[in-house]
């Protein structure tokens, strides 16, 4: 049996190393993003490069700060355990009116996660047993996600969640790969495409920033885990272009002299604005991982945006250019909210986010980011799913970025052009299935002391509120 572990470890190793051979240098140089060899993607290849598997592992063996107070973090985790034992369930529900046991699920894959990232920097064949265990159950029992329009939040932020747990155990010779792909390519990457293009049937506006992001992170990353190229490209021409307000331009809609860039959400609340960023970081990251540089899309518009909340959230004055935009849905109800200012925040509230985004901009790309360092110095060293508080705003983002996003400063340089495993940002033609008839809308109604934003490109500012377009093809 101790034969066996030893094998499943040199297994999981070797192939990290190769993946480390074909997307490692770019990364561990800074010269640009990490590129998948030949026509296939990089394994591993989301979160973590085996470069930075490696990282971690030889940081923490040295005994070097801050990592080893990021992984003290990780194995005091009750979710980082070997002991830990799966619930999995057939259906998952998540919204009002369903019997709600999502929590099982997101716990579970915290745990693995947790256990699939301490096993890389340990060594423990347990841990990757445990994950690997977890991950299985999974995906030999679950079939489908239910509820309200909840169920679209359960796919996107799940989804992405799952598959980065199991990126990092693919390799294992007890996985089921092909088992685990067919439950992301059925249950949970179908929701988020659906939602994609469809929003629930409601008109492109009705929901927040963070939908748009936690369906688009669920996207990219079961697209790279399935080597699915059309499906990576409809996600990062999303991000770039989507009318929904997760794309670039509608989460980050106003770009100030200062070079703050304005988040949507922070017209909102401090919560969802926290847990925006930490998405759009996310997938930023993964897409970085296969080469595609969006970190620096559009004049590094990400960069201003993060620096804007990051400014906020400590108690920074920043602006706010009031906007309105449109509920509801299409063909029944509608109305619109108009939010005036950032809200009220918390400087005491964080979450497990600003470590990967600093460390791209001021490590990676040699950029100032004042605000960023600041927010995760504070942070740090960063927890993951449990360290957060018991509910599920908790379990939003996997974490631990202080051990696995802190980098040396390297040589600034523009990134290369992505290699032939980048696929085109065409959107792919295939049909995606319409919700069913008499669907949900998410509880974002009038009652709410939220503000509303619009879904496309502003005109000019005239009264206070800005003056809307609707961008060419988006809905009415």
């Amino acid at each position: 049996m101790h034969t066996t572990r030893r094998i499943s470890r040199r297994t999981l190793l070797k192939a990290t190393g190769a993946a480390a051979g074909a997307v490692g240098i770019a990364t561990a140089t800074g010269a640009g993003p990490a590129h998948a060899a030949g026509g296939t993607f990089a394994h591993p290849g989301l979160l973590h490069t085996g470069a930075d598997l490696a990282r971690m592992a030889s940081k923490v063996k040295a005994g070097a700060a801050p990592y080893t107070a990021g992984y003290a973090k990780l194995t005091a985790n009750r979710h980082a355990q070997s002991g830990w034992r799966p619930n999995p369930q057939p259906v998952v529900y998540r919204g009002a009116g369903s019997p709600q046991n999502y929590a099982v699920l997101y716990n579970d894959l915290h745990a693995a996660y947790q256990n699939a990232l301490r096993y890389h920097v340990s060594g423990e064949a347990a841990h990757a047993d445990t994950a690997v265990a977890i991950l299985n159950a999974w995906s030999a029992k679950l079939s489908s996600l239910q509820g309200s329009a909840d169920r679209f939040l359960a796919a996107g932020l799940y989804g992405y969640q799952a598959t980065n747990a199991a990126e990092l155990v693919r390799t294992h010779p007890d996985f089921a790969l092909s088992r685990f792909q067919e439950m992301l390519t059925k249950v949970f990457s179908p929701l988020s495409d659906d939602f994609l293009v469809h929003h629930n049937n409601a008109v492109v506006t009705n929901y927040w920033t963070n939908w748009d992001l936690a369906a688009m992170a669920c996207v990219l990353a079961t697209g790279i885990f399935c080597d699915d190229r059309a499906q990576v490209a409809r996600a990062v021409d999303y991000f770039k272009h989507g009318a929904g307000l997760g794309s670039i331009k509608n989460a980050i809609p106003v770009v100030y002299d200062d070079g703050l860039g304005e988040w949507l959400e922070a017209g909102r609340d401090q919560g969802h604005a926290l847990l925006g960023v930490g998405l759009m970081g996310t997938f930023c990251e993964m897409a970085w991982n296969q080469g595609i540089d969006l970190y620096g899309y559009d004049d590094s518009r990400f960069l201003k945006g993060a620096q804007y909340v990051a400014k906020w959230a400590m108690g920074g004055g920043v602006p706010y250019t009031a906007n309105t935009r449109r509920k509801g849905a299409i063909g029944g109800w509608s109305g619109s909210e108009t939010a005036g200012a950032a809200a009220s925040v918390d400087p005491a509230m964080t979450r497990p986010i600003w470590a990967m985004i600093a460390n791209h901009y001021t490590k990676r790309r040699g950029l100032s980011a004042t605000y960023l360092t600041r927010i995760a110095a504070k942070s740090a060293p960063e927890g993951g799913g449990g360290d957060y508080g018991p509910n599920s705003g908790g379990y939003d983002q996997l974490g631990f970025g202080t051990l696995a996003f802190t980098r040396d400063r390297t040589p600034r340089a523009a990134a290369p052009a992505p290699s032939s495993a980048a696929p085109s940002t065409t959107p792919a033609s295939g049909a995606v299935s319409a919700p069913p008839s008499g669907s949900d809308l998410a509880a974002t109604g009038s009652g709410e002391v939220v503000g509303w934003a619009a879904a496309a490109g502003i005109t000019s500012v005239a009264g206070g509120l800005l003056l809307l377009r609707r961008r060419a093809g988006g809905r009415s």
